[in-house]
């Protein structure tokens, strides 16, 4: 009996060993399943693997922790499928919390019907929370900006209707919301039109700024110093354009067009803007840039985000440089931008393995670059590490990639598609995994032999001319 207790004992130690050491290894290295920045124009997973889909909306910060909501969308229509909540700590690594809002039974949020441009805001009266949004026919024949309402902020929220003012519903559709430091809320146009919410939040009380300029839409407004500052996107469907701003010193104006935020031609780096979070810290305050990459028909599966950090200064804001990776400490405000530490596998190196038909295209003695257009094509790698990476050289020909993630045992653990499409060519991280366990994997990417490609209400044509992937190089990080 003691020699059962004695071997009992040694048992119990070695197994608190074994989980000591698993605890202070995982203390000192890298979670497997994290992001360690702010990444543009890739897929990001979320803690269940699955791809974060909260387009067109927001972030709020609430009791310390920051809740994401956006429109979740489906790879076959446009129709509503729901309002999508994450949370975070950090703005890197997001959990997925639930359908904020679900599509209802039947009425104006039922099926085949169009819900965008999702926004929430927190009264500072009542505690509640408000979820503004464009509520619409998927012939865009009924719009109007509606809301709904919770008690907490993940929801679920109940739909209430049309937004009113002087009794009757605000007939526009891209819309978003601006809230002052006292609480007071306001609702934004397309165009450039302003509303004052009501204390309650639940009705309009004035219209305080009409229209500053048409077109305009996605309209998003942030304030600092006392200069309130307006940005816009053109009218071009689904595809980027040059994204632009105006200023004022009262919300009511008078409004001065200040220009691009963007250099010229970048396409606002390939995005549309949905929203500015004014990231508040206790040395400084980042203002963080949220834009949309959209890609249609695939939004669901292919369409990624573009959040930088914008400079503001005066009357003046500017993306002036792209930051492909770059860091955020909420605690203290203050960003960073880091490189990517990482081992560079040309697209010539040997580990990778071709099928189907393949070109070499040299676009100069230091840059190089493999393609093809031809459905199922295939390049795979095998490689040791935690995490890899794919540089595309994107442009107007190409299309959709899916890209196959598997262990050493050949079990998939992650399957994405990647748009390698730009009106403007250009060389890009498109995809990068999440931090892995440190081992042996394979990644596999397939010519899907599909584009983007759409036309708009006018019957304008937009998107790819051809069905090309493309390598650049793969990194990949021990």
């Amino acid at each position: 009996m003691n020699t059962q207790i004695f071997m009992r004992k040694i048992i119990n130690n070695l197994l608190f060993l074994v989980v000591l050491q698993s605890i202070c290894s995982f203390s000192f290295a890298q979670k497997k399943g994290t992001y360690d920045g702010i990444y543009s124009g890739i897929p990001w997973l979320d803690n269940k693997g699955k791809i974060v889909s909260a387009h067109a909306g927001n972030i709020i910060k609430e009791k310390g922790k920051f809740y994401l909501f956006g429109e979740a969308h489906t790879d076959t229509a446009n129709a509503f499928v729901g309002f999508n909540c994450y949370s975070s700590s950090d703005l890197y690594n997001w959990k997925f919390e639930r359908i904020a809002l679900p599509v209802q039974q039947s009425g104006k949020l039922g099926p085949n019907r169009v819900g965008e441009r999702v926004k929430v805001m927190k009264n500072h009266s009542t505690g509640e929370f408000f979820m503004y949004m464009h509520v619409d026919t998927l012939g865009y024949k009924d719009q109007f900006v509606g809301y709904a309402t919770a008690k907490t902020i993940t929801g679920p929220y109940t739909f209430r209707g049309p937004l009113l003012f002087n009794g009757k519903p605000i007939k526009k559709w891209d819309m978003g919301v601006y809230q002052e430091k006292d609480g007071t809320g306001y609702v934004l146009i397309h165009g450039g039109e302003i509303y004052k919410l009501s204390d309650d939040y639940q009705s309009i009380i004035s219209k305080v700024q009409s229209q500053i300029t048409s077109g305009f839409e996605s309209p998003t407004m942030f304030k600092k110093n006392g200069i309130y500052y307006f940005i816009g996107s053109n009218l071009t469907s689904w595809e980027r354009n040059d994204n632009y701003y105006y200023t004022a010193t009262a919300i009511n104006g008078p409004w001065t067009f200040q220009g691009l935020i963007a250099p010229k031609e970048k396409l606002t780096w390939n995005s549309q803007t949905t929203y500015v979070l004014p990231v508040e810290g206790s040395k400084d305050t980042t203002y963080l840039f949220m834009g949309d990459r959209w890609s249609f028909p695939k939004q669901a599966s292919a369409a990624t985000y573009v959040w930088q950090p914008l400079t503001v200064s005066g009357q003046q804001i500017s993306i002036s440089q792209f930051q492909e990776k770059w860091q955020v400490n909420p605690a203290t405000g203050i960003t960073s931008a880091t490189a990517i530490n990482q081992k560079n596998i040309d697209p010539t190196h040997e580990r990778i393995k071709y099928t189907g038909k393949w070109q070499r295209v040299n676009r100069s003695e230091e840059r190089s670059e493999s393609r093809s257009d031809a459905k199922n094509a295939a390049l795979s790698i095998t490689f040791t590490g935690r995490q890899i990476g794919i540089y595309s050289h994107v442009q107007p020909q190409n299309g959709y990639a899916r890209i196959v993630l598997a262990d050493h045992n050949g079990k998939t653990l992650s399957s994405s598609v990647v748009d390698m499409y730009s009106k403007t060519p250009t060389s890009s991280l498109v995809f990068l995994t999440p931090f892995l366990a440190n081992g042996k994997y394979k990644l596999t990417v397939y010519n899907t032999g599909e584009r983007p490609n759409w036309s708009d209400k006018r019957k304008l044509q937009y998107g790819s001319i051809g069905n090309f992937i493309s390598l650049e190089k793969l990194v990949v990080r021990d």
